[in-house]
């Protein structure tokens, strides 16, 4: 069942660089949710792990000198929700890996190993779009920091290089101060379902709570891997806060997405989906800001 050539443990970020080039084939394993499964299932037969899960360096969420919030690739679901940074500054994101697996999964299951995968589906990851949030990537010789719509290339399929190993989540104070976010998650089941689609916006008001300084929209599974509304930010930047300009900026997010039809929903379901989410989230967030509609 546990059919594994070789676990190796690394003792340090520099360790685990060093174990990557020295079995460039090996997997990574953080906390092991999805490689776990994996590995009972038959699906890593044969293969070498290389674990990463007691490199305490590289978990907790902690406030830097220049207000931007480092959140550690091996924290775990359980602890973003429940850390006070994250439910004063950006509750959004707890709000969204709330909503992965159950209890259990969120206990062992990182915020590093859920972008890794590269999965669309992955409730952090739209979130993390819309919070404009940047990745750490730590190699043999240098730390590389990439916006996170670098950071994934294609389905499946992110940018880390054979020497590196994903070290941290950077969300900038300009991205976060005076920003109100909220995450909706559709999906057949309350609990231990996968997204049919997510939508994730976040909305900076003017002053006077009467405009829209700016908008972020973010989409797990409208396309292959998350993405941004950009037509439908650019439209409502600057326009009143008024329920004809929310329900005009939620048909323009079809201007950008582009899902697929799947056993899980049709295509046409979840453009519909995310035509309403973008109203649902968008609404939710100006009264979250104190605005009125």
């Amino acid at each position: 069942m546990y059919d594994i050539k070789a676990l190796y443990e690394a003792t340090s970020v520099q360790d685990a660089v060093k174990l990557r080039l020295e079995h460039p084939d090996a997997q990574i394993l953080a906390g092991g949710s999805d490689v776990l499964v994996q590995i009972r299932e038959g699906k890593r037969a044969g293969k070498e792990l290389i674990s990463i899960y007691m490199l305490d360096e590289i978990r907790g969420v902690s406030m830097c000198d220049n207000g931007d919030i480092r959140i550690g690739s091996l924290t775990s679901f359980s602890h973003i929700t429940k850390n006070e940074i994250v439910k004063k500054y950006i509750n959004v994101l707890g709000e969204a890996v709330d909503m992965v697996g159950s209890p259990q999964i969120r206990n062992i299951g990182t915020i590093g190993g859920n972008t890794c995968n590269g999965v669309t589906s992955a409730d952090s990851a739209s979130t993390l779009f819309a919070l404009d949030a940047l990745i750490e990537l730590t190699g043999s010789n240098s730390v590389r920091v990439i916006p996170i719509s670098d950071f994934y290339i294609k389905a499946g399929v992110v940018d880390i290089k054979p020497d590196e190993i994903q070290t941290a989540i950077i969300i900038k104070k300009e991205s976060y101060e005076n920003y109100f976010g909220h995450y909706i998650k559709y999906a057949m089941r309350n609990a231990l379902d996968i997204t049919t689609t997510g939508c994730s916006v976040n909305v900076k008001l003017s002053y006077d709570k009467k405009t829209f300084e700016d908008v972020r929209i973010a989409y797990g599974v409208a396309g292959p891997v998350p993405m941004r509304a950009k037509s439908a930010e650019e439209f409502i930047k600057g326009k009143a806060v008024n329920e004809q300009n929310i329900k005009e900026f939620s048909k323009m997010v079809l201007d950008d997405v582009n899902p697929r039809d799947s056993w899980r929903a049709s295509k046409a379901l979840r453009l519909h989906l995310c035509s309403e989410l973008a109203y649902r989230a968008l609404s939710k967030c100006v009264e979250l800001a104190g605005g009125e509609m």
